[in-house]
């Protein structure tokens, strides 16, 4: 019998909240495992106990198992292992801890995604309390951030944090890898209660329909919406903005990558951004068209908030609805700058006051003054309103309050 030997995880001896495993099938009789823990004395038997239960769901006999841990939770040790066993063993069996009633909660295809957070799928320390930030989504990442060689290993850390990571409330958002790649990742992420996938590097509608056909091939066990936010990254997808954004009644958002889009164009990437300017209002334009939000690209330097907050005002200005972030630091300057001013609070509650009033007079026109209030501006004023909530400017209940200033 020829000896084979499957490994994940990491072996840095700085590593936190991981482990290397190492899976190795043998000639000889029973099952060896080799652990070392820096919580030995109090976890070492649990960790132990789980390996043995890993290594039964997958009926195996003969092995030798070498656990190196650094603090992994149980989600990260049962991807670490089944990812090694996987390397050797040919199944289609899938280990999985139970999973959090909370993260079986679906989300609304209009919520609010001002902000985005980037995570390495193949970093868990950096997920299991990345919910605490409150971005509006946590992008659990497969594509650029995730090292080609640990691609294979990093969806099953992705598809346990899904189901076993406590999230708090964001929307639980997946950055698979470019097409057709990406198909395969759907495998690991559409039975687990993902929110959204991100299709990176979107270049027409038929990558839409792809996405499409392949989740309806994926056998779950719930009827929960999986939305889609493709990025564009290339002069092609540019100009084909508008047909990604009506590909598919799942498109909910279309975000910008300009890293990528301005080594397309063959142009340096600057601050004032003047290169992707016709770019970025194309993509405004495109996703208003099609009722989805627009969503604007990453700030890069996570040490310069002012700077941050200046490009914040600007994309908001173009009429983006969100952007991306690398940092939990960069949570908070983005929500405050793409919240609503005083001024258009103010204006939204009167609109929407005298909206109240005229409905409750059976009137079918609507002013303030002499000015006539139209159907779309009071959606219009209602939404900003829904916005000043979600960040905390105005009580949810300022009618009954009496809120009127």
């Amino acid at each position: 019998m020829k000896i084979q030997k499957g490994v994940a995880g990491n072996a840095d001896p700085k590593t936190k909240s991981d482990c290397y495993v190492c899976f190795e099938t043998t000639t000889s009789d029973g099952i060896d495992i080799d652990l070392t823990s820096k919580v030995m004395p109090m976890y070492g038997e649990t960790i132990r106990t789980l390996a043995t239960e890993i290594l039964d769901f997958f009926e195996i006999k003969n092995c030798k198992l070498k656990i190196t841990d650094k603090g992994a939770l149980d989600f990260v040790l049962a991807a670490r292992i089944e990812a090694a066993i996987k390397q050797v063993v040919d199944t289609k069996k899938n280990f999985l801890l139970p999973i959090l009633e909370e993260n079986m909660v679906m989300t609304a295809r209009n919520q609010f995604r001002l902000s985005r957070l980037y995570l390495p799928g193949n970093t868990p320390k950096l997920m299991i309390n990345a919910g605490i930030h409150k971005a509006n989504g946590i992008i659990l990442d497969l594509e650029d951030a995730v090292a080609p060689a640990k691609k294979y290993e990093a969806s099953f850390i992705v598809r346990n944090a899904l189901r076993n990571v406590n999230f708090y409330g964001a929307e639980k958002m997946v950055r698979i890898n470019q097409l057709p790649r990406g198909l395969d990742d759907l495998e690991f992420v559409v039975p687990h209660y993902v929110n959204l996938i991100i299709i990176p590097k979107c270049e027409s509608a038929n990558q839409i329909h792809q996405v499409e056909e392949k989740i309806a091939t994926i056998e779950r066990d719930n009827n929960n919406a999986i939305y889609f936010m493709p990025i564009i990254e290339s002069a092609l997808g540019v100009e084909k903005a508008f047909e990604i954004a009506t590909a598919s009644k799942n498109v909910v958002a279309m975000a910008i990558g300009l890293e990528d889009l301005t080594a397309d164009f063959g142009v340096k990437r600057t601050f004032e951004a003047k290169e992707s300017l016709y770019a970025r209002t194309r993509l405004v334009c495109a996703c208003k068209a099609a009722g989805i939000q627009p969503i604007d690209s990453v700030f890069s330097d996570v040490a310069d908030m002012e700077g941050l907050k200046q490009n914040v005002l600007i994309s908001k200005s173009l009429g983006f609805e969100g952007m991306g972030c690398i940092h939990p630091r960069q949570i908070n300057v983005i929500h405050e700058n793409f919240a609503p001013e005083k001024s258009q609070i103010e204006r939204a509650k009167k609109i929407v006051l005298a909206f109240k009033d005229a409905e409750e007079k059976g009137l079918g026109v609507i002013s303030i003054g002499t000015k006539m209030i139209d159907p779309p501006v009071v959606k219009r004023a209602e939404t900003t309103l829904k916005f000043a909530i979600e960040v905390g400017l105005l009580d949810k209940n300022w009618i009954q309050l009496g809120i009127k200033n």
